[in-house]
């Protein structure tokens, strides 16, 4: 999400990329508390514009993470309403493509509903997929134009533990997997890099840039629960980091941490040591 003259902005390259995974609350400053606090996720730019106010941290690898809190809601109230409705949590999935109001036409004969379409500025142009068909989180497409322009002066502290995150992947369960790929894969133009069959059918896309996403549906009774009859829900966002039992709030599993999104803003993070494959 960003709006035209935004601080951070670069030109598209000639391919689809998985730019940042966009998450709301009250308050940015709960949010970087986890994500640069604690996770060492580095500020690169942020902005207030009609109806919220949005920052972005990269990760280890370049990975995003946008955190997004209502701002000047009279203008425009999407966020507010969201909170609302939802409470804090997942919110979008951004794409860049070189070619917005081709890919239009590409999401729409994959079955996706666009809906909020601004072809009008050179510099940042967007649309938006409804939901309920596209495996139950909003996918936002944009096509940004213009000069690139140099990051936002980092001026935010050093991360708590002095360790920097590796964001590994987004890990997304859908009611039907060749349903998420026919998109994600098809239009969004992921590439598959690794599939199996642990909890249930999953494969994970990768694209150009560091964005990996896991589609997973799953076979697990409990999982299939949490699902229930979404087409999809963001299950949880993977890390890789030093001393991952010293981050506040992660408790052991048999394969890692995992910190619960009660206690993170409505978000699951799961994360691993370096040593270990989990």
């Amino acid at each position: 999400t960003r709006p035209p003259g935004a601080v951070e902005h670069q030109v598209v390259p000639d391919h689809v990329e998985l730019d940042h995974l966009a998450v709301a609350a009250e308050s940015s400053w709960d949010l970087w508390i986890r994500y640069g606090a604690e996770l060492g996720g580095r500020l690169v730019g942020g902005s207030p514009t009609d109806g919220f106010h949005w920052s972005q941290v990269r990760f280890g690898g370049g990975m995003k993470i946008e955190m997004l809190e209502p701002h000047d809601v009279e203008s425009f109230d999407f966020l507010r309403r969201f909170l609302d409705r939802h409470g804090p949590g997942p919110h979008h999935l951004t794409f860049k493509v070189p070619d917005l109001a081709t890919m239009i036409d590409e999401v729409r004969s994959a079955g996706a509903t666009v809906v909020g379409v601004d072809l009008e500025s050179p510099t940042w142009k967007e649309a938006f997929l409804l939901p309920a068909t596209s495996c139950g989180i909003v996918v936002q497409i944009a096509q940004e134009g213009g000069e690139p322009s140099p990051e936002q002066e980092d001026l935010a502290p050093a991360p708590r533990h002095g360790d920097i995150a590796h964001l590994d992947r987004i890990v997304h369960l859908v009611a039907d997997l060749d349903a998420g790929l026919q998109l994600f894969a098809g239009p969004l133009a992921g590439t598959e890099v690794d599939r199996g069959d642990d909890g249930g059918r999953w494969v994970e896309l990768a694209w150009p840039g560091p964005g990996r996403l896991r589609l997973l549906q799953p076979a697990d009774d409990e999982l299939r629960l949490w699902l229930g009859d979404r087409p999809g829900r963001l299950h949880h966002v993977a890390f890789t980091i030093d001393r991952p039992d010293d981050v506040a709030g992660a408790t052991r599993l048999a394969d890692g941490w995992e910190i619960d999104p009660a206690d993170h803003l409505g978000v699951r993070i799961r994360l691993r040591s370096p040593d270990r494959n989990c």
